[in-house]
């Protein structure tokens, strides 16, 4: 749903969630060609009020299965790493996502912001610095209202 993304980057670039340093995007000669961001969420219940969250991560379909989502995701979680951060959540394909590190966040002690996420699609990503006091229920922020549930 390319208008509900982009509806949602809008927002989230418009919120104090936003991370302009975790926000980036790959281009070629045809132009932008993927983006993924990084940004606040809350935390209800653990150590910090909010962590990192990858969404939304996106490679235009002519230049998808050439690793560019993959050097994106990569390098937004070195930057996450470099920033001291000590964790970063995702809702995504329980297939994809544990290539970079990503597991059950409920095996964590982490809670879905919502019913109708999986529990297999809610995932965190520990970095150095991780500590399991970390978890709690995660608490999407009012960008998230746009996209349609699952």
């Amino acid at each position: 749903h390319p208008d509900e993304v982009a509806l949602f980057v809008e927002r989230v670039r418009a919120s104090e969630q936003y991370v302009p340093e975790l926000a980036l995007v790959a281009e070629d000669s045809s132009g932008v060609i993927a983006h993924v961001m990084l940004s606040w969420v809350g935390v209800v219940g653990g150590s910090r009020p909010r962590i990192l969250n990858l969404t939304p991560m996106s490679v235009r379909p002519d230049r998808q299965r050439i690793g560019v989502g993959t050097r994106l995701i990569w390098d937004a979680l070195g930057r996450a790493e470099d920033a001291r951060e000590p964790a970063v959540t995702v809702e995504g394909i329980p297939g994809y996502y544990p290539r970079f590190g990503f597991e059950r966040a409920s095996t964590l002690g982490f809670i879905v912001p919502s019913p109708s996420v999986p529990d297999e699609a809610f995932m965190v990503k520990r970095l150095p610095g991780y500590t399991p006091d970390l978890a709690g229920r995660i608490v999407y922020t009012a960008a998230f209202d746009v996209l349609s549930p699952p």
